[in-house]
């Protein structure tokens, strides 16, 4: 049976990376700072994935851009919004729910 895992794997990561930056975007950054922040805490992410991601949760209001011009050059930032803390205040609710289950049923499945 040949399953290809990385299937799997990318539906896992689009969910996690979601919750992953309403977490990070507590502290404003901009994306190439982001993208750094990420690869130094072990979850690199490419520029392809992560720029739609951020539009999407801008497009349903949880995060907030503005453009800020400095000597080099015009940088976008993002800082998670009201709605976006009560979004990943649920999400993460849930993701510890779910960790909890697999936590218990891995358990169960050591104790047979």
């Amino acid at each position: 049976m040949g399953v290809d895992i990385a299937k799997f794997e990318t539906e896992m990561n689009r969910g996690f990376l979601q919750v992953l930056v309403l977490v990070v975007l507590e502290r404003e950054m901009y994306g190439y700072l982001i993208l750094r922040f990420l690869e130094e805490s072990g979850y690199p992410v490419e520029e392809s994935t992560l720029y739609p991601l951020l539009r999407r949760l801008e497009k349903y209001g949880l995060v907030r851009s503005h453009w800020q011009v400095t000597d080099d050059r015009p940088k976008k930032y993002y800082i998670v919004s009201a709605a976006g803390r009560t979004v990943r205040k649920r999400l993460l609710a849930k993701w510890k729910h779910q960790d909890a289950i697999l936590a218990e049923l891995s358990i169960q499945q050591e104790e047979r």
